[in-house]
């Protein structure tokens, strides 16, 4: 019998339980099993075909999580990366891995846009002086007539460049491939990052966490942005050099960052991050939202279907085949 297990620690313990029970009332002649935190795991991951997860649900513990998975035929990842499954060696060369690709362009949008007016508003000022009772007045920043250097040009950013546009802002796109979609001002090439990032008053990151591009925001790019400028991750945490942002924050070299995203997640307690004025966190929530388990639901239940009809052709978001799908 076919054995699933959902692994999805970082949910709210009410999503998490919905999509297994949604998994388990959809294909009953599945075993399916839940594990809501890595102490659970085990002894299910040994016998598992099918892992629906995230790759930052399973972060630093990757490589143990998925080189105990001896059976597993299937990756089903809930988001769109898939650091931490496909660039994990302990992986079988025989699973597929499918995401849940181009669902994330307007909810990414609104978090990068509310980033941005976070910290050209400055957010974490205003809400000090709410707790403090205190009545400040203070010059903030606007966004239009900014310019904002999108990195990474995909289907998120699709979405982001057009909406740039129409807050008045100038948008630069940053990209590994030839490519200018609508709403963008200019492309220039990944290569040239450190020679475009001074021009840049909002710098929101979107690429993918490969070889290539972790830690591509170093101290050196850094050092290039302007004193007034803002970094906005909402990538992975990976792509930027924690400890070069750490400093640059602390010298005052940038105006701030709005970082939703960590190399170890959830960020501990002692993170310097935590106690920044100019930093405005969240906890990887740039695409989650109320809704998120129900736009996701049909795509697990269409993919599930084809898969157990052995219908491999037919399953979409396919991001690697695995051997043993040809």
């Amino acid at each position: 019998m076919t054995e699933v297990l959902v692994y999805l620690p970082m949910l709210p313990p009410a999503e998490r339980r919905r999509c297994y029970d949604f998994v388990r009332t959809e294909f009953q002649s599945l075993t399916v099993n839940l594990a809501e935190k890595l102490a659970e795991i085990d002894p299910h991951i040994a016998t598992a075909d099918i892992l629906i997860t995230f790759g930052a649900h399973l972060g630093l513990d990757a490589e143990s999580i998925l080189g105990r998975g001896k059976r597993l035929r299937w990756v089903m990842a809930l988001g769109t990366g898939v650091d931490h499954i496909t660039d994990v060696p302990a992986l079988r060369p025989q699973a597929m891995v499918t995401n849940m690709h181009g669902m994330h362009g307007v909810p990414m949008t609104e978090a990068a846009i509310l980033s941005m007016l976070a910290l050209a508003r400055e957010m974490p000022r205003m809400l000090d002086n709410q707790k403090k009772h205190q009545w400040e007045r203070y010059g903030a920043r606007l966004i239009a007539g900014k310019t904002v250097g999108i990195f990474g040009i995909g289907a998120i950013a699709e979405v982001l460049g057009p909406a740039c546009k129409a807050l008045g802002m100038n948008v630069i796109g940053i990209s590994s491939a030839a490519r200018k979609p609508q709403g963008f001002d200019r492309i220039v090439h990944r290569d040239k990052l450190a020679e475009v990032i001074g021009e840049i008053d909002h710098f929101v990151i979107l690429t993918p966490l490969t070889d290539a591009t972790r830690n591509i925001v170093d101290a050196k790019i850094l050092s290039r942005m302007k004193p007034t400028a803002f970094l906005i991750n909402l990538a992975r945490g990976g792509i930027v050099d924690e400890l070069a942002l750490i400093a640059a924050l602390k010298d005052r070299k940038i105006g701030g960052a709005a970082i939703d995203v960590f190399v170890q997640e959830p960020l501990p307690a002692d993170h310097p991050f935590w106690g920044m004025d100019n930093v405005v966190l969240s906890p990887h929530i740039g695409a989650f939202n109320a809704d998120y388990v129900s736009q996701v639901l049909p795509f697990v239940k269409e993919n599930m279907t084809c898969f157990l009809a052995g219908a491999f052709d037919k399953m979409i978001n396919v991001v690697r085949k695995g051997a043993e799908h040809g």
